[in-house]
């Protein structure tokens, strides 16, 4: 179904094949004028309109170049109005250890027919603890790991083995171990006079191209964050994995 049935917009008001440019030559069709974003010829989809952002957000909490290895997968599952984009896909990303971060996996998930409401989140996952990154928020949830065996992890054991084990353990006194940080949830919020996160990127880069301050999302970063949100679209159309070297920001 077309989205606009205005007489302004036609094939004589419309000059098609500039929109069309080096891509692939089609008749006139309304939808992939508007809605480009569906057809894979013109855009990079959900990766590059919105992978980027949480690469970058990633990438610099983290002091990180960026994953090496993707896996997509996903379908087109419900919008069957002639796209030929997934409308859900899941992305798992290969983090590599480096000098300031462990080895980790990420998840970068997209469903665009939640029926939960949709909306969109970022969450950092430790062994201690979660942190939620928000646009004018972040909230930390601290829990410490079960420090002795139980349930399921000593179940086959004998009970005469089980309680040697737990003895074993209660011996050590793990639960003292020292921590300085108490558990449960902190959350910090912008204040209310706080303009938002596109004021930020105009003002940073205003006083970047000023000679003022440095700008982080440099050409450099940049091609880091794109290259591995693109990883996802090499992935799920060639169906398999896709390795990245995101030192020298090249496809292996």
């Amino acid at each position: 179904m077309a989205i606009c049935d205005s007489a302004d917009a036609n094939p004589d008001t419309i000059d098609f094949d500039t929109f069309l440019g080096n891509a692939p030559k089609v008749p006139y069709e309304l939808n992939r004028f508007f809605r480009w974003r569906n057809y894979k010829d013109y855009g990079t989809r959900v990766a590059g309109d919105l992978f980027v952002h949480a690469f970058s957000t990633l990438n610099h909490i983290l002091s990180s170049h960026g994953p090496n290895r993707a896996l997509a997968t996903g379908g087109l599952r419900y919008w069957n109005d002639g796209r030929n984009v997934p409308d859900v896909t899941i992305t798992l990303y290969d983090y590599p250890k480096t000098d300031t971060h462990a080895a980790f996996n990420a998840a970068f998930r997209v469903n665009f027919i939640a029926g939960s409401g949709g909306g969109g989140g970022f969450r950092l996952i430790g062994t201690e603890g979660a942190m939620e990154v928000g646009q004018n928020s972040v909230k930390l949830t601290r829990s410490k790991l079960g420090r002795t065996p139980s349930d399921y992890s000593i179940i086959a054991f004998t009970e005469a083995t089980q309680k040697k084990i737990m003895e074993g353990y209660a011996a050590k006194n793990l639960e003292s171990r020292a921590s300085k940080l108490e558990t449960g949830t902190t959350t910090w919020e912008a204040p209310k006079d706080y303009k938002g996160g596109r004021y930020d990127h105009f003002y940073n880069f205003f006083q970047g191209i000023q000679g003022k301050r440095n700008i982080v999302q440099d050409p450099t970063f940049g091609l880091r964050a794109a290259g591995a949100a693109l990883l996802a679209n090499e992935s799920y159309f060639k169906k398999q994995p896709v390795d990245w070297n995101p030192k020298a920001m090249k496809l292996i």
